[in-house]
């Protein structure tokens, strides 16, 4: 349907009607998991300035974009991204977007480990749809209650979110939202194996992979993952430019620069903020034609 609404829009001549669609299309590609045309479709609504409703989406593209980003764990874009769209909601008064952008960055936090950023977010946003969103869809109220029911679990508060879950679960029931469905299902079945109810299982996280093999003392399979687990961290740029250990391998609290480069916040603390590190050594990088 955004394909047919862009061409629509083209024959209508209609830049406003084509910014809608585009950010339509964004959307879907999100959804489908096809995060780079996401990010393609996006910067294409972001050209479209002049518009009198671009400026009125651009919060809404901000949130798609780093969605996007998140999904690729490019997480410095996706913060960025989710900070822009947080002062367009701030802006705009806009309290749909900013409930959306506030579970957003709970999905962030939950990536990183930090586990109080993880839990408060989803809060807010549980706060926005108890004292704004008595005419909201509830699909707000749902998201809210899944996120948090993650961080509590992620947090060890089970019974909390066993009863987040459930109440999201209910809404995704009646709604017949199949994907909401299908994120509360798998985070039931991690809370019940964090009961212990289930055999511990082999994840396909290199770093759970680590500590298996190492207690099974398989050290082949072992070095393997402990190397894989490394490149992934040089990859997505996933360590502290202060002390250089992983960010995200265990619950730690972090803080973002305005740069939106992560750090630990006991390192910030101790070393203090003067300048970011990670900018300083980028510029300083040789280049090449």
């Amino acid at each position: 349907f955004a394909v047919i609404q862009i061409d629509t829009a083209r024959e209508l001549e209609d830049p406003d009607f084509l910014t809608e669609s585009y950010l339509n299309l964004a959307r879907s590609n999100e959804k489908l998991c096809e995060f780079q045309k996401t990010i393609s479709y996006c910067k294409t609504c972001l050209n479209m300035q002049g518009t009198s409703v671009s400026l009125q989406l651009n919060g809404q593209v901000c949130l798609s974009l780093g969605n996007a980003y998140l999904g690729l764990s490019v997480f410095q874009k996706a913060l960025e991204c989710f900070e822009k769209a947080l002062r367009y909601s701030h802006n705009n008064d806009d309290k749909m977007l900013e409930c959306r952008v506030c579970c957003s960055l709970g999905g962030l936090y939950t990536q990183l480990k930090d586990y109080e950023k993880a839990l408060f977010f989803p809060c807010k946003a549980a706060e926005l749809v108890n004292d704004y969103g008595k005419g909201w869809s509830l699909k707000y109220r749902a998201m809210s209650q899944y996120h948090m029911a993650v961080a509590y679990r992620r947090l060890g508060r089970l019974a909390d979110a066993m009863e987040c879950c459930e109440e999201s679960m209910k809404i995704a029931l009646q709604h017949g939202d199949r994907p909401l469905q299908a994120l509360c299902l798998l985070n039931f079945a991690d809370i019940h194996r964090s009961h212990g109810d289930i055999e511990l299982c082999l994840l396909k996280v290199h770093c759970l992979c680590e500590i298996i093999f190492r207690s099974k003392q398989q050290q082949r399979e072992l070095r393997t993952h402990v190397v894989r687990f490394h490149e992934c961290v040089e990859e997505m740029e996933l360590y502290c430019g202060m002390c250089g250990e992983s960010i995200g391998e265990k619950n730690c609290q972090l803080q973002a620069l305005p740069c939106s480069h992560v750090f630990h916040l006991r390192c910030l603390q101790t070393n203090g903020t003067r300048g970011c590190p990670n900018c300083r050594r980028s510029s300083v990088k040789p280049g090449f034609v």
